[in-house]
């Protein structure tokens, strides 16, 4: 999956938090994200706080749709109120390969 298609799949998906996402989508969208807001963030710190607002839900499903992939439940994503370990644990959640099979979220994504 390349980085444009990522965006794309995550920005149609805006507010869909059923089903799953392969590593790729999620991490290209969280780093288009990221480069976004440091990038608006240049220019306007107003900018980049409305930026972030916005993306926001689509952040949030597609990490939901990425813990899928890996069977567990989106709600996990509370462990971010955590600090540092709570963050540390998200991200090894979300590195981790997904389920090769079928699994109570969905059939395997293609990509």
């Amino acid at each position: 999956m390349s980085f444009s298609d990522a965006i794309k799949i995550c920005f149609q998906k805006y507010m869909d938090f059923n089903g799953r996402a392969k590593r790729p989508e999620f991490w290209w969208f969280a780093l288009f994200c990221v480069l976004v807001s440091v990038g608006l963030s240049i220019v306007s710190s107003a900018l980049s706080s409305l930026f972030s607002l916005a993306t926001l839900l689509p952040s949030l499903a597609v990490g939901a749709r990425r813990l899928h992939d890996t069977n567990r439940s989106g709600w996990l994503q509370l462990i971010w109120i955590i600090p540092v370990i709570g963050w540390i644990i998200m991200i090894v959640l979300l590195a981790q390969q997904g389920s090769s099979e079928d699994n109570q979220y969905g059939s395997t994504p293609a990509n």
